[in-house]
């Protein structure tokens, strides 16, 4: 896959994928209107804040790896060509789910919505549950040993705290 075909696969993906499940979905729950904050306690509008901040950018960025050096996308249907292991991927395998999920959190706190964080919770045991029946599998079937030396190095969920290089 070319680069350019790789970006406009990605792009169009990010609007099917992220885009709704945590742009449009949040919206459509809340209508993005303000309810009293969590416990009453306006302090989690600024942790919401933060989530959404720190999640949109780490998202765009591991879109933007795999068109670049991945060449493909995060969509099953057109996978990369190479494993992707820059960026966030050094410090977490699945840096897309985890800032799709912050962000839907991020909502969450900054509008004081419970459906929010259910929502998101729900949200992650699906990923959850792909990446372990579906994604692994493929991963280590497509890149062999890269893909089990990236796995053994870098966790699932949890970030590192430091990066991993690969060899």
């Amino acid at each position: 896959m070319s680069k350019a075909i790789a970006v406009l696969g990605s792009a169009l993906f990010f609007v099917i994928a992220p885009l709704v499940l945590a742009g449009f979905v949040p919206w459509w729950v809340t209508q993005w209107e303000f309810r009293p904050a969590f416990f009453g306690v306006d302090l989690t509008r600024i942790l919401g804040g933060i989530l959404i901040i720190v999640g949109v950018p780490g998202l765009v960025d591991s879109f933007a790896r795999f068109a670049l050096e991945g060449l493909g996308t995060p969509a099953p249907i057109a996978p990369t060509q190479k494993l992707v292991v820059t960026g966030l991927y050094r410090y977490v395998r699945n840096p897309i789910y985890i800032a799709v999920v912050a962000v839907i959190f991020g909502q969450a706190f900054l509008f004081g919505d419970w459906r929010l964080l259910w929502y998101g919770a729900l949200l992650w045991l699906f990923f959850h549950v792909f990446v372990v029946m579906y994604e692994e599998p493929t991963l280590k079937q497509t890149f062999g040993t890269d893909y089990e030396s990236f796995r053994t190095n870098v966790p699932r969920w949890i970030p590192r705290l430091t990066p991993w290089r690969a060899a």
